[in-house]
């Protein structure tokens, strides 16, 4: 059956964007034989949205050897419109990033930075270095990076196509959502006709705009604003400092709040905050952009517009990000889940954690290393994180646009206080910088457990640099165990058992020079990024993992002063499942539960 398939429409009133905008790149359409044929297709997997959530799904299923099919409305990267969109990166992201195989390329590409300064007026009120705080100094990876959302995006698309497995269907739209057999059914439409497709698990990836909402019924906590913002992508003579600057009140922007970044390819992001009233095309037009910016950094400044666009935003969150349809189940992840203000970078960064966090749950599952019962704690664990990042944006926008009455006089009381006293700098609130958020709600986590482990740096005994992603790599979805000082021969064989019996890795960390790594065939190839899983060895290979600064304590939470045996138990993720000393009963309980194995 042929179908008229129309453009992609634009979102969120990016129509009134000006100026030339970004270079996508555009991917060839796909169309499927069950269009012609009229066969209905099966899948295991079926994500549904090509932006920076579905794609990093894709991969990081891809990785784990798990086939998966990826529908998009459109064939590029970006949003029509607004093809800039998110462009602070956290540590976390970053950590992920680097497991998939992308990082460097980010690196290379954007802007490190730590510093940021906040402004009232002409006064600095507020400042930090993210270098100088312990929940960022582990990392092989910065605290932030600056970079266009559409290239992480692209680098994840080529990335993909590298690893197999995932199958991107560029122009495929859904349509609607049905049961067929008893399995949830999606109705896809390209540009020769239209398709169905059948799906043991669907992940809702399609953004702020879902259908899936109103498809299943889910309830949604809501709350809509009316601060309205405009950005302006330039690039001009004048280099401010590679610092994330905040105007809280700028005298440059009728005391209203601005933001200031720096971007890959010498663009400055700007934000300027607008009245409530203000009108989209307005102020979106070119010349009063120009207005805006001359005010700002001098009648002299020459500019380039890259992009220049409105925008206002929402708080929402899901009650349920998992669903049954018939025998299948619906995840809802990134903004599909939830929606929150983009202060502190907790939009599209949470979103990549939730793709982190479903992926290898679902690959166990998928790959029989794990029941079905594991994948409730997906909704456990993101919607704590989804509930948390929306508490956490409404305070700063209520801090940004305060109500008039007792907000306001809050706001006006801690900007004065700042500008006297040290005490009352942390008060300012222009966005809470993002973290990766810990699980205290969790039943595959134990009480003590439940954090994000930095991708810590550590020797391998040639002398050369490994990382704790190496051995997320080479577990390759499964867990992984590491354990602190010298190991009993009884309790290598234990571990060797637990190995055959549910794929459990071990790696054995000294302080000194005698660390091991039990169970591959060399270190050689878990440098090499092997994603397949090799031989448990019938004899225990030696190799150094090396850690004489005691990082890899210090980031799994563990006393340097170590007791009997100490070990951590990771997920794939790099949270911690348990910690603990001493291999006895509670060691089993929590590598049981991390797997959703009830007691």
């Amino acid at each position: 059956m042929q179908n008229a398939y129309a453009a992609t429409e634009f979102q969120n009133g990016y129509e009134f964007s000006q100026a030339s905008g970004y270079q996508l790149p555009h991917y060839d359409s796909v169309v499927p034989p069950a269009v012609h044929s009229g066969a209905v297709e099966h899948a295991r997997i079926v994500i549904v949205g090509g932006g920076i959530t579905g794609l990093t799904i894709a991969c990081a299923l891809a990785q784990l050897g798990v086939e998966a099919i990826l529908l998009d409305e459109d064939n590029s990267v970006g949003v029509k419109g607004a093809s800039s969109r998110g462009i602070c990166y956290t540590q976390k992201s970053l950590e992920i990033f680097d497991k998939l195989g992308i990082y460097e390329r980010i690196k290379a590409k954007g802007v490190q930075w730590s510093v940021g300064r906040t402004f009232a007026g002409d006064d600095e009120v507020y400042s930090f270095d993210l270098k100088q705080q312990n929940a960022f100094n582990l990392s092989a990876q910065p605290a932030f990076i600056n970079i266009q959302q559409f290239y992480n995006e692209g680098f994840l698309v080529e990335r993909i196509a590298q690893l197999g497995y995932a199958q991107i269907r560029w122009n495929n739209r859904l349509l609607g959502l049905s049961k067929r057999d008893g399995k949830a059914a999606l109705q896809v439409a390209t540009q020769e006709g239209e398709y169905t497709i059948t799906a043991d698990f669907i992940v809702d990836a399609t953004g702020a705009r879902s259908p899936f909402r109103d498809w299943l019924g889910a309830q949604v906590t809501a709350k809509k604003g009316d601060d309205r913002w405009c950005i302006a992508d330039v690039r001009f003579n004048t280099k401010p400092p590679t610092e994330r600057h905040t105007w809280i009140e700028a005298p440059f922007n009728d005391n209203r709040a601005v933001w200031q970044h720096l971007m890959a390819d010498d663009v400055w992001r700007i934000d300027y905050q607008m009245a409530p009233d203000a009108d989209p095309a307005y102020v979106s037009r070119e010349d009063v952009v120009r207005e805006r910016l001359a005010k700002q950094f001098g009648p002299d400044v020459k500019v380039d517009i890259v992009w220049a666009g409105p925008y206002a935003y929402r708080s929402e969150c899901v009650d349920k990000m998992a669903h049954d349809w018939g025998d299948s189940q619906v995840f809802f992840i990134g903004d599909s889940a939830k929606v929150v203000s983009p202060f502190g970078a907790r939009g599209g960064n949470t979103g990549i954690a939730d793709a982190d966090n479903l992926a290898w749950k679902l690959a166990a599952v998928v790959r029989g290393q794990a029941p079905a019962a594991l994948l409730a704690s997906y909704h456990a664990e993101r919607h704590e994180a989804a509930t948390t990042n929306v508490q956490v944006t409404n305070r700063t926008a209520r801090f940004l646009r305060p109500a008039d009455g007792m907000e306001r006089v809050f706001r006006s009381a801690v900007i004065d206080l700042a500008k006297r006293h040290a005490f009352a700098r942390p008060l300012i609130n222009t966005g809470r910088m993002a973290v990766a958020n810990p699980y205290a709600r969790s039943a595959v986590c134990a009480v003590e457990a439940g954090t994000s482990v930095q991708n810590v740096a550590f020797g391998w005994a040639d002398g050369s640099a490994g990382h704790l992603n190496d051995l997320l790599r080479w577990a390759d979805g499964r867990m992984l165990l590491l354990v602190f000082g010298a190991l009993a021969p009884s309790t290598a064989q234990r571990l060797r058992q637990l190995h055959t019996q549910v794929g459990l890795r071990v790696a054995l960390v000294s302080a000194q020079t005698q660390g091991l790594v039990v169970g591959h065939a060399s270190a050689q190839s878990i440098k090499a990024g092997s994603t397949k899983a090799q031989k448990f060895a019938a004899k225990t290979v030696k190799e150094t993992v090396y850690d004489p600064r005691g990082r890899l304590l210090q980031a799994c939470g563990l006393p340097a002063e170590l007791e009997s045996q100490p070990w951590a138990l990771l997920r794939p993720d790099a949270y911690l499942a348990a910690t603990g000393s001493g291999f006895n009963a509670k060691f089993v309980h929590a590598l049981a539960l991390s797997q959703g194995v009830s007691a």
